[in-house]
């Protein structure tokens, strides 16, 4: 019993003490928030000190919101609040109860411009619980570039030989600008970002482990496109001009007036480029008891000739209706007339002998309109992140396709029929609506709720129509009833989502599930039935699909802080890979005889989970990042290359066996791989940037009894340097490298690009001339070797040769690098807004 009553007497005097303790304790608490920018600073230092006792010192780091909270004992205390690259801002306060110091606005220090031009002119990353924001530098090597060039040079991004984007190696990756779907992409096409100037970009995220307020699209990830939007107030802007060989000529202006009441914004640009590529096949077919080839080696040489002439405008007005809302309204219209003519030299042999050789000019006239027009209302409840967005997108798009194919006969030993000309015609309209809402709530100091919705209503309609000869080279056109149809596709997705984030600590994490509703509908109007589709194309064919997939996609991302400059983070996310109206329209293409591709309207969406444990660790002069990750793909697409029999079914293939490529939902694909980034400044004249990636993909499946499995070991490497010579001149040098690939059919070679600039600001640093040389080598091909039990076939690739830039930049009202910022606080940067 005297035991139990000292144990209680113990108990009763520390949680006393306890309570004196925090009652003696009181919360000094506040946001830091860029003031150019409005946007918070994560990361922030807070010291506390007692100037009457040098050893009293407390202090903290700002959390993702740009909150801190820290405790102290009542007394009279100098806080500073630091943040790399900003002034800092010293207060005097005498605590004597919970002290909250509201919102801390930090400016760029004005005793620093040398170190903010290093900041604004060296690609930078932050790295927040869902993402890796880089903050695209002052890129010499794509002065007179494209978006496309831009994001080559990204960590973890890679551009192949045909404009392709690809996360990590995976090239299911979702494109957004500013946030949202978006026609500047191309309606979920990468074909326009080749149009678009890359000095339109201000940032790239790379959403590797996207967060339930993200759309579930695309099994690698997202990458978010943040474009310019300046900040200064008054009338500002710059025109950028470049020439260059092969032909190219293009000019673009980024113009802006803003006052405290609205803002005005605008980029218009003109591009002209003829764009030379080629490529080379080499097919050796072999004999099977199901097949007799016609010949057995056909080689195919391809001359490619593109001319594109492309104009875009985005005009915006964003008007702030108090110091906490604002409505922005925008329009964005594009333009492109495009002419391309590919020669195709063939020739066939049979038993080591040249038997047969066609040229084959194709000529494509395109032109396509799109436009897009947006309205985006924000309400901030208050400085603390409560706050309410609402969005309406409609875009409209028309691409119209004239092609006109002639093949001519050049030698022949066995009197071939005549091959008969042709004449297609393609007409695609495309139609989506986008509403979203977000909502978020921080309901104390360490907890942040979010809620929202998003509907994006689709509509795809490709008329496509084949006149062809009578008789060869009679000029004489009938239409082929066989081939023409109309594929009217509809994508119908409606999500909502939730999530939660917090902070214990040095432990921050963001938990969210979504819930998406997805409609797939599909109707081809052909006069063929469904049975005649099937005796064609060899499998059963639904002509009138509808198909609803619901799915719920759970994320966490998880942070651990070992101090103010190094952490760990960890991410887990569900994603669905949709299949998409290239992918589902089984007429095929009409680009080779011998080569063709088909649709496949019985694909299923892909669904996708995705692991990602990732290290960064900042010095003053080095940022390392790191990460380790691993998907596992069910229902994956692959492209399935084999022999079929196109003879008699219209296709002008004129008895030949031809190689078709469809696509197959397999069994599984799982994908490993490490990577690991460098951003060095080792001295203010020199800047590096390094990144390695290695990954591997392990495909499981059979189709028609044919097992394509496979390992697919394959790694890219990015090297930039940055150096500053006499007289300000500055010389940049990019090398990529991507390594060797292989599937279930194919090897791939390495492919090894080197870019070279120079750059000098003139007129008083209001101007910079540059000149950049793209692929010095000239080895940016695809070389690739396929083999199975029917062909083998040696192929090369090139997209675009070599390309050589000079490019002139003036700038009005404005310091260089954007370095003048007077912003007002209460601006939304649209860059946050995520749905």
């Amino acid at each position: 019993m005297k035991n139990k009553l000292t144990f209680c007497m113990l108990f009763l005097f520390t949680a006393f003490a306890f309570a004196q303790s925090n009652a003696s304790k009181f919360e000094i608490t506040g946001t830091v928030v860029d003031k150019d920018a409005g946007i918070p600073l994560e990361y922030a230092t807070i010291t506390i000190t007692n100037p009457n006792n040098a050893t009293d010192v407390e202090g903290g780091i700002t959390d993702m919101s740009g909150n801190f909270n820290v405790a102290v004992a009542p007394g009279k205390y100098t806080i500073k609040i630091e943040y790399i690259s900003f002034e800092p801002i010293i207060l005097n306060r005498t605590v004597t109860g919970d002290l909250s110091l509201g919102t801390i606005q930090l400016e760029f220090a004005a005793s620093s411009l040398d170190e903010v031009t290093v900041v604004a002119e060296t690609t930078t990353v932050d790295v927040r619980l869902d993402k890796k924001i880089y903050n695209i530098g002052k890129d010499l090597t794509t002065a007179g570039g494209t978006v496309g060039d831009a994001l080559n040079n990204v960590p973890s991004v890679a551009v192949d030989v045909e404009g392709g984007i690809s996360l990590r190696g995976n090239e299911n990756v979702r494109i957004l600008i500013n946030g949202k779907p978006s026609a500047i992409a191309g309606f979920g096409s990468t074909d326009v970002l080749r149009q678009l100037p890359a000095d339109a970009i201000e940032r790239v995220e790379v959403i590797t482990s996207p967060s339930a307020r993200y759309d579930a699209e695309g099994t690698a990830g997202i990458l978010n496109i943040i474009l310019r939007k300046e900040k200064t107030l008054g009338f500002n802007g710059s025109i950028n001009t470049s020439v260059g060989n092969p032909d190219l000529a293009s000019i673009s202006a980024n113009l802006n007036l803003r006052t405290e009441k609205f803002n005005i914004f605008n980029t218009t640009g003109y591009r002209y480029t003829s764009s030379p590529g080629n490529g080379f096949f080499d097919t050796n077919y072999l004999s099977s008891e199901t097949t007799d080839p016609t010949y057995d080696r056909i080689i195919e040489d391809r001359d490619i000739q593109r001319l594109n002439r492309g104009f875009n405008t985005n005009l915006g007005i964003e008007y702030y209706l108090t110091d906490m809302s604002s409505v922005t309204a925008s329009v964005f219209y594009r333009n492109g007339n495009d002419t391309d003519e590919t020669t195709n030299l063939t020739q066939s042999f049979r038993d080591a002998s040249r038997v047969l050789e066609t040229e084959r000019v194709e000529r494509l006239k395109e032109k396509d309109d799109s436009y897009q027009l947006s309205l985006n209302y924000i309400n901030k409840f208050n400085e603390n992140g409560h706050q309410l967005t609402a969005d309406f997108q409609y875009e409209n798009s028309e691409e119209t396709q004239n092609t006109r194919i002639n093949e001519d006969i050049t030698f022949d030993t066995e009197d071939t029929t005549p091959i008969i000309g042709e004449r297609l015609f393609t007409t695609e309209k495309q139609k989506e609506y986008l509403v979203q809402a977000d909502y978020v709530l921080p309901f104390s100091e360490n907890w942040q709720f979010e809620a929202g919705y998003r509907g994006s209503f689709e509509n795809e309609i490709t008329d496509f129509s084949v006149n062809q000869e009578q008789i060869a080279n009679s000029g004489n056109f009938v239409l082929n009833d066989t081939l023409t149809n109309i594929f009217d596709y509809t994508e119908n997705v409606n999500a909502v989502y939730t999530q939660i984030g917090s902070k214990f600590g040095k432990l921050s994490f963001l938990a969210g599930l979504r819930l998406e509703n997805t409609q797939l509908k599909g109707k081809i109007d052909s006069r063929l039935t469904e049975a005649e589709l099937q005796d064609i194309f060899g499998f059963a064919i639904d002509t009138d699909f509808d198909n609803d997939y619901l799915g719920l996609f759970p994320t966490l991302n998880l942070t651990y802080e070992l101090n103010e400059r190094e952490n760990i983070t960890l991410g887990y996310n569900r994603r669905i890979n949709r299949p998409r109206g290239w992918f589902l329209n089984p007429f095929p293409d009409r680009d080779s005889r011998n080569n063709v591709f088909q649709g496949n309207p019985n694909l299923a969406p892909a669904y996708a989970n995705a692991y990602d444990l990732g290290y960064l660790k900042r010095w003053d002069k080095l940022t390392l990042t790191s990460s380790i990750y691993f998907q596992r793909e069910t229902e994956s697409f692959e492209v399935i290359e084999e022999i079929v029999e196109l003879q008699g079914q219209g296709t002008n293939t004129n008895g030949n066996t031809v190689i078709r490529s469809i696509p197959f939902n397999l069994s599984s694909n799982e994908r490993i791989g490490a990577e690991i980034g460098v951003l060095y400044n080792p001295i203010k004249w020199l800047r590096l940037n390094g990144s390695f990636n290695f990954f591997q993909f392990n495909t499981e499946g059979f189709f028609n009894d044919v097992d394509y499995s496979a390992k697919n070991t394959s790694y890219f490497a990015r090297f930039s340097s940055k150096v500053t010579l006499p007289f300000q001149i500055d010389w940049q040098t990019n090398a990529n490298y991507r390594g060797a690939a292989q599937n279930a059919q194919s090897d791939t070679d390495g492919i090894l690009s080197v870019d070279l600039a120079l750059s000098k600001d003139v007129f008083g640093d209001n101007a910079t001339v540059s000149m950049n040389v793209s692929d010095l080598f000239n080895g940016r091909k695809r070389s690739q070797f396929t083999t199975n039990d029917l062909f083998t076939r040696d192929s090369e690739f090139q997209w675009r040769q070599r390309q050589i830039n000079l490019s002139f930049v003036y700038r009005f009202n404005q310091r260089k690098n954007d370095a003048k910022r007077n912003q007002p606080v209460n601006t939304d940067d649209e860059g946050d807004f995520q749905g």
